[in-house]
């Protein structure tokens, strides 16, 4: 069955946008997924250790037969694919893809939360999402706008042309 699933993208190491771009052309190419919207790019301020570039960030819609795991597989393959290396907690990095919402599907695997663990607290995230839908509620509940009203934009601005 087609699941909607929204994926975060955040880079801030070599070219962040052509990181970005990357790794939308390698959702093309997934099995069973088809790449069906992305949100405007957004620069944010680095979570964890401040002493690194700025975040690019977006979000984008797949529809996808794959289940939750093999889709994760997928994602860290990209990463791998683009340099991502695994050594600091919130470093720098040349991809970051993270599966937020996965259909309306509530997943705790030891691999995988769904809906994604901190999305409520992240303005990269959150605002993205909402350029791709606006009145989303989550599986879990939750409403998107509510969401947003209680994470100020603040630390992000939207890239011009993105």
């Amino acid at each position: 069955m087609i699941q909607r699933v929204y994926v975060a993208l955040g880079s801030n190491l070599a070219e962040p946008r052509e990181q970005i771009q990357a790794a939308l052309d390698a959702f093309e190419r997934l099995p069973e997924t088809r790449l069906v919207a992305v949100s405007p790019l957004y620069i944010s301020d680095p979570l964890g250790p401040a002493d690194q570039p700025r975040f690019v960030n977006g979000v984008a819609a797949l529809d996808t037969n794959l289940a939750p795991l093999d889709l994760l597989d997928a994602l860290q393959a990209i990463e791998l694919e683009q340099g991502r290396v695994r050594d600091l907690r919130w470093g720098p990095r040349t991809l970051d893809l993270d599966i937020l919402l996965f259909g309306e599907q509530l997943l705790d695997l030891p691999r995988l939360k769904v809906p994604h663990y901190h999305m409520q607290a992240r303005a990269f995230v959150l605002y993205p999402l909402a350029d791709l839908a606006p009145d989303l509620r989550l599986p879990d509940g939750r409403h998107l706008p509510e969401l947003l009203a209680a994470c100020p934009f603040e630390g992000i601005e939207r890239l011009p042309g993105a």
